[in-house]
């Protein structure tokens, strides 16, 4: 548990600047830009990125020590993050700005590369997790991430609102390249005791995208494809959390409170954290996914009804601290029913296909909010019909797209519990008393 903490306390850094350079990105164009647009081919950006590299990442993290895994993960953003700062000190930002220029797209490629990177350490981490912790403490071990990632939104929140508002882009820039510099040294300084993942004896070269071993792991457990099929499902309405909200919160309050805002709100993803961690899931961790999924969207669907930032914080509030339990609980829940050797594919094939739904959401809630919705709110028939009670103008268009996905979520998530799917999977976690790794390395 030793080393698990060090590689939590690595991650918490590492993690930090990930997500504060995408954060930093995503205030910078939208506060020049006012494109909501531009906020969303962003996001969507970000999911596509994550989407394609799922099962490289995967498949890497099951041929090679964890420990490599996240060390590569770290080298990889240092470089990005390099590269994007020295084309920022190169190019003016009117050509980094426009959308249609090559720059724009190169820019915000190297910056939400780096951030997807980090999407390999996470893997590995998770797996370190089946390597390093007891069977019976893991469910706490995945608690203890889930508090690391919302302290790591606490620091990233503020850090990304203050740097943006106070300093600009170019200090977010070298931020990043000096603590990703010194997260990379941290790792390299740490032992992990582990094996060399075992090689095919024909001598055979491991495919870069092992697709055929991913699934055919995962149709030997039952309801597995439908748990990432209801994940899916998830971060295809959460796509216009990720289109959407930034531009929702940023026309209620000033960039900086809005960064200190969502430090506030993240100590509920540090709460959430902790009460598994010291508390645990319980036998039942599917049950925990969809009793949380459901609270989540039915707070949705209300906490946008009024143009009111206290109401805005309360359901952000609740949403959060849920997140890392519902997170806890599908990490537990594919440890305990996936063998060690196959856990990064599996674990790559579900971050595939999960990030796949996003863009599809974020590519088209951009647009529909700025061309139809926000237009349908201001000036259009919206206004007559319910703007009476629910408030007319672009911010009212963007909360009536958050209402919409919450109804849709709810109703998915009821779907869900009377499924087949459902209860084989349930069935199976019950049944899965074998630990998928006789013991732990340490």
């Amino acid at each position: 548990m030793v080393i698990f903490r060090r590689l939590l306390a690595n991650a918490l850094v590492s993690g930090v600047m990930s997500s504060f350079l995408w954060f930093a990105v995503t205030f910078w164009v939208y506060l020049e830009t006012r494109s909501v647009i531009a906020t969303s081919v962003i996001g969507g950006a970000f999911a596509v990125f994550s989407a394609l590299f799922g099962m490289v990442f995967g498949t890497f993290v099951d041929h090679h020590r964890k420990h490599t895994s996240m060390v590569v993960a770290s080298a990889a953003a240092l470089g990005l993050y390099g590269l994007a700062a020295l084309q920022y000190a190169l190019v003016g930002s009117d050509d980094l700005l426009r959308i249609r220029s090559v720059h724009f797209w190169l820019f915000v490629g190297l910056v939400l590369g780096g951030s997807v990177v980090g999407n390999l350490r996470a893997i590995a981490l998770s797996t370190s997790v089946t390597l390093l912790v007891p069977e019976d403490q893991r469910d706490r071990a995945n608690g203890m991430v889930g508090t690391v990632l919302g302290i790591s939104f606490t620091i990233t929140s503020v850090l990304s609102g203050l740097v943006i508002g106070q300093l600009g882009m170019g200090w977010a820039l070298g931020i990043a390249v000096v603590t990703t510099a010194g997260a990379l040294a941290h790792l390299l300084s740490i032992v992990v005791p582990e094996e060399a993942p075992a090689r095919d004896p024909s001598g055979a070269r491991p495919p870069a995208v092992d697709l055929r071993g991913a699934t055919r792991i995962i149709r030997q457990v039952p309801g597995l494809f439908g748990l990432i099929g209801f994940a899916a499902c998830n971060n295809l309405l959460g796509g216009v959390f990720m289109s959407l909200m930034d531009a929702y919160g940023l026309s209620l309050v000033s960039v900086e409170a809005w960064g200190i805002l969502f430090a506030v709100v993240s100590f509920g993803f540090i709460a959430g954290g902790l009460v598994v961690a010291k508390r645990g899931l319980g036998p039942r961790p599917m049950r925990v996914i969809l009793l949380c999924n459901l609270v989540n969207w039915l707070v949705c669907t209300v906490f946008t009804l009024r143009s009111s930032i206290v109401l805005l914080t309360v359901g952000m509030l609740v949403w959060l601290t849920l997140m890392p339990v519902i997170e806890a609980a599908e990490q537990t829940v594919l440890q305990r029913v996936v063998p060690y050797d196959h856990q990064g594919r599996v674990l790559g094939f579900a971050q595939t296909v999960e990030n796949a739904a996003s863009p599809l959401t974020a590519f088209m809630v951009g647009p529909l909010a700025q061309l139809v919705v926000i237009p349908f709110m201001t000036d259009g028939s919206g206004v007559d019909l319910i703007g009476g009670w629910f408030g007319a103008g672009p911010e009212r268009g963007i909360a009536l797209m958050f209402t919409l996905a919450g109804l849709v979520g709810v109703a998915i998530t009821l779907a869900s519990r009377s499924s087949s799917w459902y209860r084989r999977i349930s069935a199976h976690e019950v049944a899965s008393d074998a630990d998928p790794r006789p013991a732990p390395v340490g």
